[in-house]
């Protein structure tokens, strides 16, 4: 009995003696020359690269189902094919009758008539955002078309109004007459994380009903070839977007829209890995305005500049590395107006953080003339709030119906008395600001004076804004002619297409 229990003391002490050894050997042969183990935070590159000890993330997130198919079917009935039937930009062609040419005009009753402008096909997407037939969709997918069909994907085909457009965010409401129609709901595109996955829906190369999906690359692009959109700070993903997508849906995993295709970057024309879409955030807000005012309420804050970069940070003395830097101020700037400075970093909009300019536009995009917002202000290292009540391009709050010189991109202001004395006129508007728009397109540029249109001297914004309602009530060409000069005093005679 004794000598039993000695041979299994003996056993067990010889046990405890190996493991011992055993771990003490294990940590002696895993430790580095400088005394670190692997496991070190401080080993290897981490002796020279200060870092964390981490443990690694779970692929497994609640953001990340097993499958799309579910969001898919949910939401393959809310997108839309377009197809477009658009007139190409040019001279009217004239039919000349050969035998006039041999026998004189109006030979045999014959004459000249002038040939149907040359037509064309285009194709994009669109999406279902309520039951009784409003669409949302890109302005460059219905831009110049004379006729808009819409077919949904349960095959029903209806032709479509259109309620409004914003060239400045390339964003267009339709309308077509249906009931019980499947919309997908607006989502939130400010709570997206990069890294989140999304699914982009529509009809690439006419091909219907296509789903792909891909991550959110990055949030608050705005220098990848937006031409001339203003308000641009696009939701960059890498779910393949091809032509025929303009205007379809990016969704999340929870089936809900949160932003809507718009362009991708590409050398050849075709899917290169990087797509963009306009927020849900920008859209939703236009869209609103167009179905209830005919035009966007849009507000700004007056101010100019950019993000970032050594060369400003240089010269305004900054303290920080995010924000949006002020480098100027429009006319009638009402951030200016409150008491925002050169050079001071706006890195707040109503406690929501802005990292960069592009963000800025889109955090304004979302309110109206007459709101009141606090910007946190990063001054040389001091942080203040400073608030701020927004306008309209005008300078004012009013609201903007229809098609006015606000909505058609451009601000005046009644010539000063030093040019009217310089030009030797006692009447006059100066443009003081131009946006995407009809009178851009015209040539109109900041600076030019507007004497008269179409032959009525103006003098006001509100008299230039009356002769356009008389045109467009009155009018069958809806043509404005305008005549101005620069501030050299040269005459110049533009005409302004509002059809």
């Amino acid at each position: 009995m004794k000598t039993g229990l000695k041979t299994t003391l003996l056993i067990l002490l010889c046990s405890t003696l190996s493991a011992a050894a055993a771990v003490g050997l294990y940590d002696h042969f895993s430790t580095n020359r400088f005394g670190h183990s692997p496991d070190d935070g401080d080993s290897g590159s981490g002796a020279i690269f200060k870092q964390a000890n981490l443990r690694p993330v779970a692929f497994s997130s609640a953001h990340a189902p097993q499958d799309f198919a579910d969001v898919a079917e949910r939401s393959l009935n809310g997108v839309v094919n377009i197809r477009c039937e658009v007139t190409i930009p040019g001279r009217q062609q004239q039919f000349v009758d050969p035998f006039e040419l041999l026998f004189g005009p109006g030979f045999g009753g014959r004459s000249q008539r002038p040939r149907e402008m040359p037509k064309q096909m285009s194709i994009g997407s669109g999406v279902i955002i309520s039951t009784d037939g409003y669409i949302l969709t890109n302005n460059h997918v219905i831009e110049n078309a004379t006729k808009i069909t819409v077919n949904t994907n349960d095959n029903r085909e209806y032709i479509a109004k259109v309620i409004g457009t914003d060239p400045t965010t390339d964003v267009a409401l339709l309308k077509v007459e249906a009931k019980d129609l499947q919309p997908i709901p607006f989502g939130d595109s400010e709570a997206l994380r990069v890294g989140e996955w999304v699914l982009a829906i529509g009809n690439p190369f006419n091909l219907s009903s296509t789903v792909t999906a891909g991550i959110v690359s990055a949030k608050g692009r705005s220098t990848m070839g937006e031409g001339s959109l203003r308000v641009a700070s696009f939701i960059q993903t890498d779910a393949a977007v091809n032509p025929g997508n303009s205007g379809g849906a990016l969704v999340n995993t929870r089936g809900e829209l949160i932003g809507i295709n718009t362009m991708i970057f590409s050398q050849t024309g075709n899917y290169a890995g990087y797509s963009f879409a306009i927020p849900v955030s920008i859209a939703r807000k236009v869209v609103a305005d167009l179905k209830k005012y005919g035009a966007v309420q849009r507000a700004v804050l007056g101010v100019s500049g950019g993000n970032i970069v050594s060369e400003l940070t240089e010269k305004y003395n900054l303290k920080v590395t995010e924000g949006a830097v002020v480098g100027g101020f429009s006319d009638l700037s009402p951030a200016k107006s409150a008491g925002v400075k050169e050079g001071d970093v706006i890195t707040h909009v109503n406690n929501t953080y802005v990292r960069n300019m592009a963000e800025l536009q889109e955090q304004i995009s979302k309110y109206a003339p007459g709101d009141k917002v606090s910007l946190g202000i990063n001054r040389q290292g001091k942080e203040e709030k400073i608030d701020v009540v927004l306008k309209n391009m005008q300078g004012t709050t009013d609201v903007v119906t229809g098609l006015t010189p606000s909505s058609i991109g451009a601000a005046f202001k009644p010539l000063s008395t030093k040019m009217r004395n310089a030009l030797g006129i006692d009447y006059g508007v100066e443009v003081v600001g131009v946006d995407a728009g009809k009178f851009r397109d015209a040539g109109i540029t900041k600076g030019f004076i507007i004497l008269s249109i179409n032959n009525v001297k103006v003098s006001t914004s509100e008299q230039v804004e009356a002769v356009i309602h008389e045109v467009m009530a009155n009018s069958p060409d809806k043509v404005l002619f305008i005549k101005g000069a620069y501030p050299n005093g040269r005459v110049k005679y533009l005409a302004v297409d509002l059809n």
